[in-house]
């Protein structure tokens, strides 16, 4: 019987311990709400969160989070919890972030992007023909990879690929220094560049200072200016990494033909920005999306908008919304779909609502027929974000969803 015993005790414990270790995972390390919005920090017995310090921002605003009886945030700011272990252990620090209700006008636009990243990005290596025909590998064991950002070469700063072909050229073969960055870490290697038969001296690196593209503008903030778009970061084709960007121009744009998604192939938005007119200015490239300030208002298209008030998470119900799009130039419509499933929980990315496209209309311009006039496939269903996304989304008479 004792024999018996020890084993199912020995299961139990582990149980426990796996029940604690998944509560104290799924809690994130940082959360953003909106003032008056319930924490809901579930936590299991012996499991407790306390305020260690708040911290106030540019605003000079109060406290946040200070009544956590009641889970609630009162004030603009942001507070720093502890998730302690019978109230005395530190486990884990949860950072939260209040920002007050604000009104937005929700787009969807059709825009063109022009990004340009600090210093270059490294996207290819090859080896390099010199002078006497000879093939030389000048990066080789350097450190430097693919993603990483050349920002300084000899102490001079490097804004794009020619300032750093100029200044490997003035070293005429001399070993240069490189600052180099890669996850945010700053780093410094050496390189000495090969001459080639054209009399030109390289490192045998790839590079590339910018980006352009079109996507769709989500949200237009009047009372700052500020403008939110797509819906996730642009990431680099040949790197796969989101750009990190120094500054970005935000312009109009033509819409050249709609790319049909089918099974396994979501469809795309084809357009040019070659004659596009300034819009404004682009800050942050980010995994919610494309924002910025704009600065000529003037020039945007504001029909089918209407301004509204950003809702709260718990304020979002499953059922019938709409979305708006623009897929023809000049002609910005409202499309139904159907909130499916919401993710109430989910802090860390942007998936957190599951939307089923219902528009007849929106399907036919953007969906391929199967031979028996049938959709191949069930690409309707979209995954969203609570931050920025490519369609602004709102429920029929009523706020703007936090998705937008």
């Amino acid at each position: 019987m004792k024999r018996r015993i020890k084993p199912i005790l020995l299961i139990l414990f582990f149980l426990v311990i796996y029940v604690y270790v998944c509560n104290i995972t799924l809690l994130p390390n940082n959360i953003v709400v909106f003032q008056g919005e319930e924490l809901n920090l579930k936590t299991i017995y012996g499991l407790k969160v306390n305020q260690r310090n708040g911290v106030y921002n540019s605003y000079n605003a109060m406290q946040t989070a200070t009544n956590l009886s009641e889970k609630i945030s009162d004030n603009v700011g942001t507070v720093n919890l502890s998730l302690d272990l019978f109230g005395t252990i530190p486990i884990k620090e949860i950072d939260v972030s209040v920002i007050p209700r604000t009104t937005v006008v929700p787009l969807g636009n059709s825009v063109g992007l022009r990004l340009y990243t600090e210093g270059v990005l490294v996207v290819g290596m090859s080896e390099i023909k010199g002078e006497d025909n000879v093939n030389y590998k000048p990066y080789e064991n350097c450190g430097i990879e693919e993603g990483d950002r050349i920002i300084e070469v000899n102490n001079v700063a490097i804004k794009d690929t020619n300032e750093l072909i100029e200044c490997v050229n003035k070293s005429q073969g001399s070993e240069i220094e490189i600052v180099y960055v890669r996850d945010n870490n700053e780093l410094t290697t050496s390189i000495k560049p090969a001459k080639t038969s054209n009399n030109e001296y390289k490192l045998g690196l790839w590079v590339r200072d910018a980006a352009a593209g079109v996507g769709t503008a989500t949200f237009y903030e009047p009372s700052t200016g500020m403008f939110a778009a797509l819906g996730h970061g642009i990431t680099d084709i040949d790197t796969g990494k989101i750009v990190e960007i120094s500054n970005g121009e935000l312009t109009t744009s033509t819409i050249v033909a709609i790319k049909k998604g089918e099974r396994g192939n979501p469809g795309e938005i084809r357009g040019t920005i070659e004659s596009g007119v300034k819009l404004g200015e682009i800050y942050k490239n980010g995994n919610f999306g494309i924002s910025g300030q704009i600065t000529n208002v003037g020039n945007i298209d504001f029909s089918n908008s209407e301004e509204m008030e950003v809702a709260l998470r718990s304020e979002v119900q499953e059922g019938k919304a709409y979305i708006i799009c623009e897929i023809e130039n000049g002609k910005k419509e409202k499309y139904e779909i159907e909130i499916q499933k919401i993710y109430v929980s989910n802090n860390y990315d942007n998936k957190s609502m599951l939307i089923k496209v219902t528009d007849e209309r929106l399907l036919q311009k953007t969906r391929r027929y199967s031979s028996r006039n049938e959709w191949i496939s069930n690409n309707s269903e979209w995954k969203i974000c609570w931050g920025y996304h490519t369609c602004s989304c709102a429920k029929p008479n009523a706020r703007i969803c936090s998705i937008c």
